[in-house]
């Protein structure tokens, strides 16, 4: 067969590829890696940093080009085909990682080079990755016994396809709801682009009407807008109980699985929890680390969250007599206080933020920031035409980046945003070999009157995506398997959640916030607004974040072996959180994707973390300026560009002169003066 994924490519050649073609060439590919790992065993030679550290580096590059192009696929532009093979391509896999963390042979020779590393004068870069080496075999059981080495790859096949079958199904009980309307005073209270944008999916569905789903763009509108209360509760009850109904993708039995699998993986490689062995390798080190940093934020963040709860119960009584707040009413009545306080409509916004005028802005920071620029090219083959193809160049006109962005909602493509890769950095033979990153949203589509026009919090969104862009951009390490975003997951959203913060200076809007019609810049009065209600329920939201960290820390810090419900295992682990009455036909952790599917499991604390580290980061700015290029250099230079080349807080330091303050934070969030 002609295959074109194995053959050397640039670009990956997305209209060449068919489905039929990944399964040959992954097995294909895992053959070859496995002849490229048997020469490196079998070289009669001393082991050296050269011929085995580097060596192993070097190997598989085809396989995982291939392996990123199928899964990026199976998250952005996936269908029934795709996630079959998805079943079959993981096992094999998991097992071809085994084989390799798992090959005495190989352990031997790179523990060899790692007892004479004080002998051997590498510089850090060089250190880091023998370490990360020598550690990914320890950490994964190259010391246990041949029987225990059987159970772990048991598991680890076991939980390849459990997370699979996860994804598969929130997004099927995604896809699977719509709420079909056909009388206009259930419209109630929509923006105007909201209820073009249901007509649209009616008719694309080839209904009459009207049509709301639980993709984001149709979802959030709905829940902040609409007057009907009835429909706005079963529509957040569908929301919320995605994979929690009794049906063929209720995902009960799947988390159990997942948190036990991990607990008895963890126990194997001789760590007491999942948590214990992830956070070895993490900024925060320990699970009583991040409890007790959750809990530190909680002490601040509770009494705010519970006044601004009471004030929004009182308002929804006052304003309509409702005998008590549920989670339906939240965002309804939250925006109509949040407007009244602030003279501030989302939907009034909206108009400034047309989906290109937004990109052109982002790419204006990057440009005013780093000296990058951006060129649109239709020559780059990509996998749906909804998606846009760029490259980056520096100020010299050398290629940077080659970079994709996919912005809309489709059936095929599961629901937040986010960023990934299709080829990494590395420097080799003496040639920087440059990255191609994508990132991958789900935003309001164009109608045929209107431009796709971006909520603020989607102005937000495509910042942060582009800020961890902007890291596997910039990368420039020798080695790719420490390149761009190759770093502590406590660490990897400082590049995001530092860049939504220009989203909020006066500086920044004037270069991109316009009227789409009239092609008027944001009036100044609304930039102050957005400032003002920046913080507009910050505790509510901050202790939202704490309860997910809080939750994803229970199922994760502990033996799971006596959970014999989801549901109140997740109620007890939410007790301290909680404002609203609970809702017994919905369940969070049966759609918790990042930490079921997304490897953000006994993670999630790290946006928070992160957070921390962003809001000190952001005050050097303004303290010296936001587009100061020093600053902006010195960023690039330690953050940015080093990928996990050095320990993260290091890296931190050299930018910011300091640790970082957590009181910057605080402030920010308003929760001390």
């Amino acid at each position: 067969m002609n295959n074109p994924l194995l053959v050397p490519f640039d670009t990956a050649p997305f209209s060449k590829i068919k489905n039929e073609h990944f399964l040959p060439a992954i097995t294909d590919l895992i053959t070859k890696t496995k002849e490229e790992i048997n020469r490196i065993t079998s070289n009669a030679e001393k082991p050296t940093f050269q011929n085995t550290v580097v060596a192993l580096e070097r190997t598989g590059v085809q396989l995982d080009r291939v392996t990123s192009i199928f899964f990026n696929l199976n998250s952005a532009e996936t269908d029934d085909e795709i996630q079959k093979i998805a079943q079959e391509v993981s096992p094999l896999l998991s097992e071809f990682k085994n084989d390799l963390l798992l090959n005495e042979a190989l352990f031997k020779r790179v523990k060899a080079v790692f007892d004479t590393k004080e002998s051997l004068a590498l510089n850090p870069e060089q250190h880091m990755l023998l370490e990360k080496q020598y550690k990914g075999f320890a950490r994964n059981g190259a010391n246990l016994s041949e029987e225990k080495k059987a159970t772990l790859r048991k598991i680890d096949t076991e939980l390849s396809k459990l997370s699979l079958t996860f994804g598969e199904n929130v997004l099927a009980e995604t896809n699977a709801f719509e709420m079909h309307l056909t009388k206009e005073e259930d419209l109630a209270g929509l923006p105007e682009g909201a209820i073009e944008a249901a007509a649209q999916t009616a008719s694309e569905k080839g209904k009459d009407g009207w049509v709301i789903t639980l993709d984001y763009p149709s979802y959030i509108p709905f829940m902040k807008y609409a007057e009907n209360r009835e429909l706005r509760k079963k529509l957040s009850l569908a929301f919320g109980a995605r994979a929690f109904q009794k049906n063929k993708f209720n995902n009960e039995l799947n988390v159990l699985e997942i948190v036990n699998l991990r607990y008895q993986r963890a126990q194997l490689l001789g760590y007491d929890s999942h948590a214990h062995f992830v956070l070895e390798e993490r900024m925060a080190e320990t699970p009583q680390k991040v409890i007790s940093f959750l809990n530190e934020l909680l002490e601040k963040a509770k009494p705010a969250a519970q006044k601004e709860f009471d004030e929004l119960d009182a308002y929804a009584k006052q304003l309509d007599g409702i005998d008590r707040l549920e989670k339906w009413d939240s965002a309804y009545y939250a925006e109509k206080l949040k407007q009244e306080r602030f003279n501030l409509d989302d939907e009034k916004l909206k108009p400034y933020f047309p989906l290109q005028q937004v990109i052109d802005g982002v790419f204006r920071v990057a440009t005013r920031l780093f000296g990058l620029q951006f060129k649109e090219v239709e020559t780059i083959d990509k996998y749906h035409q909804d998606v846009k193809t760029y490259e980056v160049l520096d100020a010299e006109g050398e290629l940077v980046s080659i970079f994709y962005a996919d912005f809309h909602p489709r059936p095929g493509k599961r629901d937040g945003a986010w960023m990934t890769s299709f080829k990494p950095q590395q420097i080799k033979d003496g040639k920087n070999d440059r990255p191609h990153v994508s990132i991958v949203c789900n935003f309001t589509k164009p109608t045929s009157k209107k431009p796709s026009l971006l909520t603020f919090n989607e102005v937000t969104t495509l910042f942060h995506e582009f800020g961890h862009a902007l890291h596997g951009m910039l990368a420039n390490t020798t080695y790719a398997g420490l390149s761009g975003t190759n770093v502590y997951w406590d660490f990897v959203e400082l590049p995001s959640q530092v860049l939504e913060n220009w989203c909020y200076e006066k500086e920044t809007l004037e270069l991109f916030a316009m009227h789409f019609e009239t092609h008027e810049v944001i009036p100044m009065e609304l930039v102050e607004k957005i400032k003002e209600s920046a913080t507009f329920h910050e505790g509510m939201q901050t202790l939202r974040q704490i309860s997910f960290g809080i939750l994803d820390m229970a199922w994760h810090g502990g033996n799971p072996s006596k959970i014999a419900s989801v549901k109140e295992f997740e109620e007890k682990a939410f007790e301290n959180t909680k404002l609203y009455p609970d809702t017994p036909e919905t369940c969070m952790s049966t759609s918790f994707s990042h930490i079921f599917q997304g490897g953000y499991s006994a993670g999630y604390y790290s946006y928070k973390w992160a957070e921390v580290l962003d809001a000190d980061a952001f005050e050097y700015f303004k303290q010296e300026g936001i587009f100061n290029k020093k600053v902006a250099t010195k960023f690039k230079e330690f953050v940015l560009s080093q990928g996990g080349t050095q320990d993260p807080m290091e890296l931190y330091v050299k930018f910011r002169g300091q640790k970082p303050n957590p009181e910057a934070l605080l402030k920010r969030a308003g929760l001390i003066k």
